[in-house]
């Protein structure tokens, strides 16, 4: 079960990583759409931190919690046009 429990987490880790890097902001500077966008992104990069944070620490259930957490933000902003991300592969349910 340990096993499964650091290889799930090590995956989410990347993804989360991974779309990170995949999601661009997609309203206009100076808008509230794009201020929601930028806190969306910036509670992604935070739980990523976290997550990494408790799984120095062998804290695995959290850390997987985190990276789950902070790929939900991104998918969520996503969905409702925070994001240009890309609608093909396996990062976002759009």
């Amino acid at each position: 079960m340990a096993a499964d429990l650091e290889e799930k987490t090590d995956r989410y880790e990347g993804l989360l990583a991974e779309a990170l890097d995949a999601a661009s902001v997609a309203p206009p500077d100076g808008t509230p759409m794009y201020d929601a966008a930028l806190e969306c992104e910036e509670m992604a990069s935070s739980y990523l931190e976290d997550g990494r944070h408790f799984r120095d620490d062998d804290d695995l259930v959290n850390a997987l919690a985190s990276f789950s957490y902070g790929h939900a933000w991104l998918d969520a902003g996503a969905r409702i046009g925070l994001f240009d991300v890309p609608t093909e592969g396996h990062l976002f349910t759009v």
